[in-house]
């Protein structure tokens, strides 16, 4: 599913006051009751779209519980949904539930907007997804629940292989440069046998990741980066390869477009979010003619002989510390989020936000390319200062250098390192 997460950053103005609020720590409330008469949730475009239906079981299970309450709901457009929650926040007339991007949580956690909560309060909340429960954890605390989850796939075109002899996607990392070299030395160099763009850090991370490096590590309470270690710098080694061999479109662009050119037929292999293969396919972008029958996902391998991890994207839901309605609240996104609005999700053909319901995702044949990508994935370091690191793009610069040749890996590794500490500690 399309979606935008963006890193939360540039919160300060919305703190007035919050500081002298407090929380009552969890799901208590209403501050500390259920006699709240009114709830006001606030939700993306994805919900009002896609699945009203789930939202109004929400509503109704809560309202049987609270007769007469008041359930209203406000719809926003990822781009805008920030400045107005900003803006909010700072005056008494916070909303009751809000629905975060799982990298937009740490800002808000960082600067005490959210409640605490009781995972145990949260059907599932045993099995949370590591790469979403990490979202919602600063400091040992709980500060939302996971809703659900997007993963990445390898996407190919079935035609293409066929044509060098290849029928099968890939299994194993020694497949699939075998086939990408056998594909490339077919199209030739105005072809991307891989269209990989350089500065797409999610990509880049997840060969990082896979050689046992990381973005930065902590140590003691300090946060450090680690892009200069031995694993860290074979992971961005093997991405570079992959980008020198097989990706020959602009390597100054990132993957905004990348869709766009895959429809085009510019490729033979993407990995990218789960949505990415099906929107190249729409009858706007599909320049190569019934592209949705020439294309198949795949969990991608990575090199170290275990599937690629996977950067787990998703949505999380917060309660504000200055909702007055915090206990209700709870109720409603656990009537949401919990067993049967799983359920709901799942079809509507999104990833669950629990490995329980994960499995059963796998055990069916039209599901478990994607439900098998999740289960390895890896997320943001959860420091204070990252929100900062998005927004300098200090990754995408690294990426740059690193694909066009204007840097080392090893020296574009250590500049970002130097960039990453002077902000990563920083609240």
């Amino acid at each position: 599913m399309k979606r935008k997460l963006i890193a939360a950053i540039g919160v300060a103005g919305m703190m007035v006051g919050i500081a002298a609020c407090g929380s009552d720590g969890g799901t208590g409330g209403d501050k500390a009751g259920g006699d709240a008469k009114e709830l006001t949730v606030w939700l993306t475009v994805d919900a009002q779209n896609n699945w009203p239906d789930l939202v109004k079981a929400a509503d109704d299970a809560v309202i049987a519980k609270h007769p007469g309450i008041k359930i209203k709901h406000e719809y926003y457009g990822w781009p805008d949904k920030n400045a107005k929650l900003d803006a909010v926040l700072a005056t008494d007339k916070a909303p009751d539930v809000v629905e975060m991007g799982n990298t937009e949580m740490l800002g808000y956690m960082v600067k005490g907007a959210f409640a605490e909560v009781d995972p145990a309060a949260f059907d599932q909340s045993d099995a949370w997804l590591d790469g979403l429960k990490d979202s919602v954890q600063y400091e040992g605390k709980t500060y939302g629940v996971p809703y659900y989850a997007g993963g990445r796939v390898g996407t190919w075109r079935k035609d293409i292989a066929a044509e060098v002899g290849v029928k099968a996607a890939p299994k194993t990392y020694a497949e699939l440069t075998a086939a990408l070299d056998k594909i490339q030395a077919k199209k030739g160099d105005k072809f991307s046998a891989w269209y990989q763009p350089s500065p797409d850090w999610y990509a880049a991370m997840s060969f990082v990741y896979d050689a046992g490096g990381s973005i930065a590590k902590k140590d003691g309470d300090q946060w450090k980066a680690n892009l200069s270690s031995p694993e860290s710098l074979k992971g961005l080694n093997e991405y570079k390869s992959i980008i020198d061999k097989y990706m020959h479109g602009d390597k100054t662009k990132d993957e905004a477009d990348r869709p766009v050119v895959y429809g085009q037929g510019k490729s033979a292999i993407i990995f990218s979010a789960a949505w990415e293969g099906g929107t190249a396919a729409l009858p706007k972008n599909d320049k190569v003619g019934k592209l949705a029958d020439k294309i198949e996902s795949f969990v991608m391998p990575g090199p170290s002989g275990k599937p690629l991890p996977v950067f787990l994207g998703g949505s999380d839901l917060a309660i504000p510390v200055k909702s007055k309605a915090q206990g209700v609240a709870a109720e409603w996104i656990n009537a949401f989020t919990g067993a049967k609005g799983q359920k709901g999700l799942l079809a509507k053909g999104n990833l669950p936000n629990n490995r329980t319901d994960l499995a059963t995702l796998k055990a069916d044949p039209k599901t478990v390319v994607p439900a098998t990508a999740a289960e390895s994935n890896w997320f943001v370091p959860m420091a204070p200062g990252w929100g900062q690191v998005e927004k300098a793009q200090t990754l995408k610069t690294m990426l740059q250098e690193i694909g066009t040749g204007k840097k080392s890996v090893e020296a574009a590794a250590k500049d970002a390192d130097a960039a990453i500490d002077k902000v990563i500690n920083t609240k």
